[in-house]
């Protein structure tokens, strides 16, 4: 278990308090607090001798996550968001579908607000639960697979090193590389009847309609995981195909949003206006998770966000992102 802290000192001890309440007879917890301001070290000072803690000067999320896998031992490590909460019960049922073959296992997340209480429904749906070889088919086609982000997913350290230390062109976030590069390795296993504890509040970095440069940003990171992962199975970074991000339903949204935000940044190198029209178009036939509906629900908003008038976008951004 690896806990990466910055200035969370409201939430990490509770975070320590469910990676130690899981119900394992030899449970390794490593905390890297990472140069926090807010009186976190005071809080995490109380586990020592519980769990293994490491100080030092700010670095970002990507330089934590390195130097704490590094003091890990564990055959399966989770990277625990310091705001976040693990059910008790997730050891039992991770060695229930645990085989050599897993890189990783993912989980269903429940959102919660800055004082635990519970609202929308968890996340990923998963409707079927989609197999390794589904999710692998899906990634290879389209780039996207159906993941929850970082505490939702437990690895397997064979595959962690393979691509740790993670190297600055992922950016500073810890789950991106392991999430993309995940299904080309190993097989990723799905546990619906796990529900991480995913904490959404002021601080969270997830407003996309904060920045009109976000969407684009976001297009331009998506590049950067795919070519990570394909590096780290030893693809040379020319021989990289990046067509499946062109196929990919999530990437389509955001390049429509920042077409209309930022028409002057063009994140995916081909892509223009006729580009992702034609995408758009295709973009129900492609495979994936969604149902037919849902399909056909993105590919109709992103041809009326791309046809209406400029006044009207972010009424259509914050319809599709709600919250944000």
């Amino acid at each position: 278990m690896v806990i990466a802290n910055y200035n969370y000192a409201r939430y990490v001890g509770e975070a320590v308090e469910s990676a130690l309440a899981l119900r394992w007879p030899d449970v390794e917890v490593v905390v890297v607090d990472d140069g926090s301001t807010d009186g976190s070290t005071g809080v995490l000072r109380q586990y020592e001798g519980r769990v293994l803690l490491l100080t030092g000067r700010n670095q970002g999320q990507r330089a934590a996550a390195n130097r704490g896998f590094a003091a890990t031992t564990g055959d399966v490590v989770i990277f625990l968001d310091s705001d976040d909460l693990l059910p008790p019960e997730l050891p039992e049922l991770l060695v229930a579908v645990w085989r050599p073959s897993v890189s990783k296992a993912q989980f269903r997340m429940q959102r919660i607000d800055a004082g635990g209480a519970p609202f929308r429904r968890p996340f990923p749906r998963w409707r079927p639960v989609p197999t390794p070889e589904r999710v692998r088919h899906w990634v290879l086609q389209t780039s996207a697979q159906p993941t929850p982000p970082g505490s939702g997913n437990a690895y397997a350290r064979w595959f962690l090193e393979r691509i740790f230390p993670l190297d600055a062109s992922i950016g500073d976030s810890a789950d991106s590389g392991c999430l993309a590069a995940a299904p080309l390795h190993g097989d990723v296993v799905t546990l619906p009847e796990v529900v991480v504890g995913y904490r959404q509040h002021e601080a969270n970095d997830s407003h996309l309609l904060t920045e009109d440069t976000r969407f684009a940003r976001e297009v331009e990171r998506a590049r950067a995981r795919w070519h990570f992962a394909h590096r780290s199975i030893g693809t040379p970074a020319p021989d990289v195909d990046d067509r499946p991000l062109f196929r990919s339903r999530e990437l389509v949204q955001f390049r429509t949003a920042a077409a209309r935000l930022t028409p002057g940044q063009r994140p995916l190198p081909g892509d223009g206006p006729g580009r992702l029209v034609l995408d758009v178009l295709r973009s129900p036939v492609h495979p994936g998770p969604e149902p037919w509906p849902a399909r056909l629900a993105i590919a109709a908003w992103c041809l009326v966000v791309l046809a209406v008038p400029g006044r009207l976008v972010r009424p259509l951004l914050r319809l599709r992102w709600p919250g944000t």
